[in-house]
């Protein structure tokens, strides 16, 4: 028999996906079974596999304890970097300026540096994240592409995570975006709107101005802050979020980002010229991370905006 407090960490997530991410030998099946046996309870009381667990419940699980051996875990995150640029941290969530060219999350190549595996080395090292006694592993609630920089939101309970999704999925989390594009934009600000279909074999994507089979719509706003030559230096707030909305949908209309070698005219190069450098809370309703309601943060370092003031886009 175990019997487990729920801390605030683990607090917002349900019954059985808690009880699966904290025990390895428990098999879902028999979970299930147990849970409509009453053999799991929550304070003392029948619960569902759906039932959200709160800070300071009680989990008791009356089974036999070699059906409850805990996870274990694995600590390759203390081989990533201390690098970690922080624009903003309080108890739920952390704001992290991205550098272009690392990861968010690991791929095969990159399986140990990146920016999730720093935030879990720092919180660790902080002491604010116990992973033997917690269910809940930091995690990143949006990513940005590898040569794309800009900011990341971490989060640092499993509530913080789950209103922030919800938040960034309602459009309530802003998201704004500096970029350099060939050519001046024939207007100062522009609402662009088009539809956007993605290949998966090739993760590319193909903008028309009139919706075809399988096609998304795509909403683009542009305000040009700057220019010279054939360079503008824009501001892009993003009404929809699809997969590379911004690069695709600026070639388009015959203005593509410096640097991508993708969609724009720049073949063999891939650091375009993209920044998410600005969050903006609007939230519509009360929530967990209300007391971020109608703030802004925004990088301090912006490699693409001095690069700009230098006139190297030539």
């Amino acid at each position: 028999m175990k019997s487990i407090t729920i801390s605030n960490k683990d607090a917002g997530q349900r019954v059985d996906k808690y009880i699966q991410k904290t025990f390895d030998s428990l098999p879902r099946s028999l979970m299930f079974k147990e849970i409509r046996k009453k053999n799991i309870k929550v304070n003392k009381k029948r619960c569902t596999p759906e039932q959200i667990l709160k800070e300071g419940d009680v989990l008791d699980l009356y089974l036999k304890d070699d059906a409850l051996s805990i996870k274990e875990k694995h600590y390759d995150f203390l081989k990533a970097s201390t690098d970690l640029d922080i624009i903003y941290e309080d108890d739920n969530i952390i704001l992290i300026n991205k550098k272009v060219g690392v990861l968010c999350h690991p791929d095969g190549r990159d399986y140990i540096d990146n920016i999730v595996a720093r935030l879990k080395r720092y919180l660790y090292e902080k002491g604010e994240w116990d992973v033997e006694s917690s269910s809940f592993t930091p995690s990143l609630a949006n990513r940005i592409d590898r040569n794309t920089g800009g900011i990341v939101i971490g989060a640092k309970n499993s509530q913080a995570l789950k209103t922030v999704n919800d938040k960034i999925k309602s459009r309530e989390i802003e998201k704004y975006y500096l970029t350099v594009v060939h050519g001046k934009m024939p207007r100062k600000s522009e609402i662009l709107t088009a539809y956007l279909t993605k290949n998966e074999k090739t993760n590319t994507v193909t903008v028309t101005d009139n919706k075809v089979d399988g096609a998304k719509q795509i909403i683009t706003e542009y305000t040009v802050l700057d220019y010279y030559y054939d360079a503008s230096l824009l501001e892009i707030k993003l009404h929809t979020g699809r997969t590379h909305q911004i690069r695709a949908h600026l070639a388009h209309i015959g203005h593509p980002l410096y640097g991508d070698g993708k969609y724009g005219v720049d073949k063999g190069r891939y650091r375009q010229a993209l920044y998410s450098y600005k969050l903006k809370f609007s939230f519509k309703d009360e929530n967990p991370l209300s007391y971020l309601n109608n703030k802004e943060f925004q990088s301090k370092e912006i490699q693409l905006y001095d690069d700009f003031k230098e006139r190297k886009f030539i």
